[in-house]
């Protein structure tokens, strides 16, 4: 017997417990790599041996990329989401720096998606014989994780507002009239803003 298809209400509460999983484990790994950069590192910043240090960051940016995997598919309804629940809330719980981070995630997103065409296609022209531990597919492939790292960052920096959105959408009434609480779902159709509109150029 095949399950019922989940509600896109579930879908999208899946979706979000991805995206917490995704904050707490960058948070891990970025206190390990902060633990290991102050350990082989002198008082200037200058890691002791370059190259031990370097793949270090590599497996840093490695674990990352595969973090963020089970977000990035759903990254954009995500935000779509959140920009729809942002413009129902009342302006009075709305924090000001919500706007700013949601464009900040657009921005990053778009970068993300588009080092990943970037590496199908470089891939695509790898001799059949480079395969994952080899070292030129290795070197192509830390190449797109080691460019991915900042924009990774900035959704472990800025993500969770994709969650404070939600939460604040089920405690506050709606702004528009006539209407209750702000529903805490909402089809990920993407609305046309001043931050989604300034991410995307």
């Amino acid at each position: 017997m095949t399950a019922p298809s989940p509600s896109p209400q579930e879908l999208h509460q899946r979706r979000l417990q991805q995206l917490a999983t995704y904050l707490r484990e960058s948070e891990l790994i970025l206190a390990s790599w902060d633990a290991y950069s102050d350990e082989h590192t002198d008082e200037s910043g200058w890691p002791h041996d370059e190259q031990a240090y370097g793949l270090r960051a590599a497996v840093r940016d490695a674990e990352t990329w595969r973090a963020f995997n089970r977000v990035r598919s759903c990254a954009k309804e995500l935000l779509a989401t959140a920009e729809v629940q942002l413009q129902q809330l009342d302006t009075a719980v709305v924090l000001p720096h919500w706007p700013g981070r949601l464009a900040a995630l657009h921005h990053a997103l778009n970068r993300l998606n588009a080092l990943q065409h970037e590496w199908l296609e470089t891939r695509a022209t790898l001799a059949a014989s480079l395969k994952p531990g080899t070292e030129a597919y290795d070197d192509v492939l830390d190449e797109r994780n080691s460019e991915a790292w900042h924009y990774l960052g900035e959704w472990s920096a800025h993500g969770q507002a994709l969650l404070d959105i939600p939460a604040a959408a089920r405690q506050a009434p709606s702004r528009l009239p006539g209407t209750g609480a702000a529903p805490s779902w909402a089809p990920a159709t993407p609305v046309a803003s001043a931050a989604s509109s300034t991410a995307r150029r």
